[in-house]
């Protein structure tokens, strides 16, 4: 993101900029960048933070190795994405620990439909973490329904955690 200041000087904000500024820590949106740096920000309903907190749980409760993150940005050659949860392999954090935006994708990237998404951008953060290396990407959509990718296409459930469910349960529903 570029900024001219009263002065004239131009002030160029990267992705540590962005996470470091206090105006932009506390708003209730997502923020990522497009491939020019600028600032996208959606909106993201109670719900979606249901899904994302349930499937986080079950993640953790399956795979016993390895890390769950939240939120977890990803430079792409489309500018910084933010995938709703992710799951990184202990060696993939050996490898990217103290990285922000992390330049490779984790072993799984994962969104959550918001209603401001489109099945277009899905398609296209799902290429950009493929490109990134992700060898799973997942989608849940608003109902709970999980649909999973490699990069070969759809398949029929995760085979990095093999018994997560094809649908996301939320009791008070």
């Amino acid at each position: 993101m570029i900024l001219e200041m009263p002065q004239g000087e131009i002030f160029t904000m990267n992705w540590t900029n962005i996470c470091e500024d206090p105006v932009l820590q506390n708003i209730p949106y997502k923020i990522q960048t497009d491939k020019w740096g600028n600032i996208l920000m959606s909106p993201a309903t109670n719900e979606h933070g249901i899904y994302q907190a349930k499937i986080i749980s079950l993640i953790s409760t399956l795979k016993k190795t390895g890390i769950v993150i939240s939120e977890c940005s990803v430079q792409t050659k489309e500018g910084v994405k933010v995938a709703d949860a992710a799951w990184a392999s202990n060696e993939y954090i050996k490898r990217n620990m103290g990285t922000n935006p992390y330049m490779e994708a984790p072993e799984i990237c994962i969104e959550i439909l918001s209603p401001s998404n489109t099945k277009n951008e899905m398609e296209e953060k799902k290429e950009l973490y493929f490109a990134r290396g992700t060898l799973e990407f997942w989608i849940c959509d608003k109902q709970g329904n999980m649909e999973f990718y490699k990069n070969t296409g759809k398949i029929k459930h995760s085979s990095i955690i093999k018994d997560f469910p094809g649908k996301i349960i939320i009791d008070s529903f």
